[in-house]
């Protein structure tokens, strides 16, 4: 399947950072992890590293799916403002999502670090309201915040003006927040899964799985066989095609890098911007001085549709963009397009499916908000895998739709 159109920045930026060997032989494994995207590579790292023996697969090149066409934004604030959540489930689980994807944030920031060789920075985020009347709605999120300890401030008109080039009636301003390249972390991740005995093996393609008693048996497409005790798909959108239920929407989004930006970024150098309509319009920056602006959200799950629309969405990108921010003159250098899911809650799935049995676990790390939920559920699963809870393990799993 076609996850995404066009050239995403990370591949332009990066080029292939090596190949992993295909597999040639049946084997057995303690978990065996479909996808070796970011999601793929956090959840192997964080089993390997307590003792597991762990193999990834993965039918393209590694982390040359839908992670290379990844932003890489990095946010405790949900798609589902804080306020929602707590209608649809309470203030205590609303709560417990936030401040869960708060001490990813900084979680993965301390990862990357640690991994090296990966670009990542701390930034701040902007939070604006995309039409007057949000202005409210944006004022009682930030009390509701306010409220829970949640560091944030408050911007006026005139303040959002003056700081960022911004026309917006308020804005929220909050300091956790980063940037990072996705691609160079999936890889950095599965290096390691390597050098501590686990095995990494791309164009190597799942064809079917059979869960038995204490274990699973993968069938993969070049007519091999891997028996493992545990089997993790973390094969972004396409792992819905493993469930009967209907559990998320597919949608398309667009995004493109600019050119370095004549006389600098200002304000957008250490600050992500994105704003209170949805979908949404969202901008981060890049090392070198270029910006990535993204959004255009849409229904397409046809990629020759889908690759038909990336110029002419990078183009309305570029318009709306500098319509927001006073005095920015940017052009695209790369467009790209990726298919993602996104479910009605904005909250991810991690943990088995009745459908399939305990040993059989869904990494669905769907909507804006996936690599921190994916730091969460590699948590979740190293819980779960060695009999121990997790404070997330109900409210992300598939349990919660009965709630609806």
């Amino acid at each position: 399947m076609d996850l995404k159109s066009g050239y995403p920045y990370w591949i332009v930026k990066n080029g292939l950072l090596g190949a992993f060997p295909t597999l040639r032989a049946d084997r057995h494994c303690d978990v065996l992890v479909v996808g070796a995207g970011i999601t793929g590579a956090l959840i192997a790292d964080r089993l390997s590293g307590t003792g597991l023996d762990v193999c990834v697969i993965d039918r393209r090149e590694a982390a040359w799916g839908s992670t290379s066409a990844s932003t890489g934004l990095l946010q405790y604030e949900i798609d589902t403002e804080l306020q929602e959540l707590c209608d649809r489930f309470g203030e205590a689980d609303a709560v417990l999502a936030y401040r869960s994807c708060e001490k990813a944030v900084t979680a993965l920031v301390r990862l990357a670090r640690q991994l090296g060789g990966i670009d990542v920075r701390r930034m701040r985020s902007l939070y604006y309201a995309s039409h007057w009347y949000h202005r409210s709605r944006l004022l009682s999120e930030a009390k509701l915040r306010g409220a829970h300890g949640f560091g944030l401030r408050v911007l006026d008109a005139a303040q959002t003006r003056e700081r960022f080039g911004i026309d917006a009636a308020v804005s929220l301003l909050t300091t956790i927040a980063a940037e990072v390249d996705p691609y160079q972390m999936a890889r950095r991740l599965l290096r390691r899964v390597v050098r501590r005995g686990g095995h990494v093996y791309d164009r190597t393609a799942m064809a079917a799985f059979h869960a038995r008693r204490g274990g699973v048996d993968v069938e993969l497409a070049e007519g091999r066989t891997i028996r493992c005790r545990h089997l993790v798909l973390a094969a972004g959108y396409e792992g819905q095609h493993h469930l009967a239920q209907s559990v998320a929407h597919n949608r398309s989004s667009y995004a493109f890098v600019s050119e370095p930006v004549e006389g600098g970024l200002g304000a957008l150098r250490d600050c992500l911007v994105w704003e209170s309509a949805r979908p949404y319009l969202y901008v981060r920056s890049t090392r070198d001085g270029r910006l990535i602006v993204g959004g255009e959200d849409d229904r397409i799950d046809i990629p020759i549709r889908r690759d038909a629309s990336v110029a002419r969405k990078a183009a309305r990108l570029r318009d709306r963009i500098q319509h927001v921010v006073q005095g920015l003159s940017i052009e695209p250098a790369f467009a790209w397009a990726g298919t993602f899911a996104e479910t009605r809650d904005g909250l991810p799935f991690f943990g088995p499916h009745e459908q399939h049995g305990p040993r059989v676990h869904f990494a669905m790390a769907y909507g804006g908000n996936g690599i921190t939920y994916s730091l969460i559920g590699s948590e979740i699963l190293a819980a779960s895998l060695h009999g121990r809870s997790h404070p997330c393990a109900e409210l992300f799993s598939f349990t919660r739709l009965d709630q609806r």
